[in-house]
Order: structure tokens, then sequence, then C-alpha cells
């Protein structure tokens, strides 16, 4: 375990693990015996928090985290292993696909906290090799956990040779009635540069659409944090809460998109009847040990 007196810059670790990836060949069986970071007394910062209420859409002007926030905080120390000399994988091209976050009661925003990241294992995927980096906030040092997130990210590489016997095709799932749908979003090309200055990622992906086509995108993507963070904010999560997020195709900037939720799972996609999928997830209420949960406000502003 490695203690940090508080969360360093966003820009030199990703600016290193762009000089770094080229010299980086992930292939099958990676092992990665990583460190945990720890920051052992972690305050918030409102005045930043409150711009990301803004930018993401959750109600401003109350004393607690919104969901999602952790993950901003605990992202320069995920940064800080992943753009490492000895970890295996390249940071540019790797795609982050999920996200898990269980959040077990309230958390104020004048509070102090124990924020660590660690990987928790590098598994093998069809695709590549998937890191799983755990998030953890503490509402003490030593103290029990309070928020926790599993984020899932993907590095793409060969898998096998050409005799390696494929997958058995996945059963047939049963078509699901289509999420109705609640709100339409109109979304700036300046929106990744917004998240991007309340979050510190400033990826070239998410700023210009001339940077972004450096890496193969025809305009500047939405971050994937921030099209969750802009769901959930929608729709609403308790106190004590289990949410998912898959990732499943950008949002390209500009554009417009559409938020639907049956009350549980919730889907932001493309507008028309045949609109792509880009995130989709759920949201489960826990059972809270200090009572019944105060819904976070949902915002559709």
């Amino acid at each position: 375990m490695t203690s940090l007196r508080s969360t360093p810059s966003l820009g030199p670790l990703l600016a290193r693990g762009a000089l770094l990836s080229p010299f980086k060949r992930p292939r099958p069986g990676a092992a990665f015996a990583g460190d945990r970071l720890v920051v052992p007394e972690l305050r918030v910062d409102v005045d930043r928090l409150s711009c990301y209420e803004r930018v993401c859409g959750f109600a401003t002007g109350g004393d607690g985290l919104p969901i999602t926030y952790p993950h901003v905080l605990g992202f320069p120390l995920a940064m800080r292993i992943m753009s490492g000399r000895d970890f295996p994988l390249p940071l540019l091209g790797l795609v982050h696909t999920s996200i898990d976050i269980t959040r077990r009661r309230a958390l104020a925003s004048t509070d102090a906290y124990e924020l660590s990241v660690h990987i928790a294992e590098l598994a093998p995927h069809r695709r590549g090799t998937q890191a799983s980096v755990v998030t953890e906030l503490r509402a003490r040092p030593g103290g029990a956990v309070v928020w926790e997130s599993t984020s899932a990210y993907l590095a793409r590489h060969r898998t096998g040779t050409s005799a390696e016997p494929r997958e058995a095709a996945p059963e047939p799932t049963p078509e699901r009635e289509p999420l109705p749908v609640l709100d339409e979003w109109r979304l700036g090309g300046d929106v990744g540069r917004r998240y991007g200055a309340v979050s510190g990622d400033r990826n070239p992906i998410h700023l210009h659409p001339l940077t972004a086509r450096l890496f193969g995108f025809p305009r500047a993507i939405a971050h994937g944090m921030w099209t969750v963070a802009r769901c959930l904010a929608a729709h609403g999560t308790p106190s004590a809460v289990h949410a998912h997020a898959d990732f499943r195709a950008p949002v390209l900037l500009p554009g417009t998109v559409a938020f639907a939720s049956d009350g549980e799972r919730f889907e932001l996609r493309g507008t028309g009847r045949a609109g792509r999928v880009h995130v989709s997830g759920r949201v489960d209420p826990l059972r809270d040990p200090g009572g019944p949960p105060a819904q976070e406000p949902s915002s559709s502003s």
C-alpha cells in the first residue's frame, strides 16, 4: 500500500501513459501485482463539486455527493497505476466498458474520507484483456466502505491462434419491450470540454473534432462517465443503491440522444425507431441500515 497526501494531477499521468503505450504489447496471460494507492484524508472541493453537478444535470445546492462523483475523485489514482511502466496494458486504446457502483448510505460533501484504488485482476476477454479497477471510499481511515465501484477496462489484442475453437453461440435471450423514452437531450459540441474541466479528464478524443479524428473518431465523443452520470441524474437514486452501466457505443458531439427508463432499467440511445444504444444499465435500491433512504433528486434539465 502506498499512501499519498493528495490526488495527483491528471495531465502528466495521461501524457506519461500516452508516451509509454507504444512500448507495451498486451498479450494473453498478462499479469499485474500492483500497489494499492490510498489518500487517507480526502476532503471535497465544494466549488468543483457544484460545477460537476451542473455539467452532469444533478440537483445543486445540497450537501451530498452525487452517486458518480467518487469516481472522479479516484480517477487520478487509477491513472497513476495504469500509466505506470509496470502496468502491462497500453493506456492508449484502453476502453472503459462497464462500471458497477455501490453506495451504502448518503455521503456528505463536508466529511473527510479515505480514498483507495487498486487493480483487482487482469482477466482474459474474448477480445483481449480486461482490467478490473476497484475504487473505495471509507468514512474514516480503516473504517467501513461507504462507496465502492468496479470499472472494467478492455485492451484489445489477439487472443489465440486460428486453430483455437470458437466459442459456442450464446443462447438467444427473450426480447424485451423497448424502454419508454422520457426525454430527449440536445448535446452541444462543448460537452466534452465542460466535463473535462470539472473532472480533470482532458483526453483529446473528448475535446475537439480535430483531436478526435487523430484517434479515428469523426467528431469528439462524450465521456462515458458523463453519459452515465447524466442518466443517473435524470433517473434518481436512493441513498443506499447499486447501479450498473454498460458503455456500448460512443456518443458523438454535437448530437441528440433519448433517455429511456422503466424505473429500474435505463438507456441512452439515438433518436428515431432504430436508435443505437449508447449506454444501458439498471438501478437497484439497497436496504439502508440507517432507515428508509431519501431519493436523490432527479433532474431532467
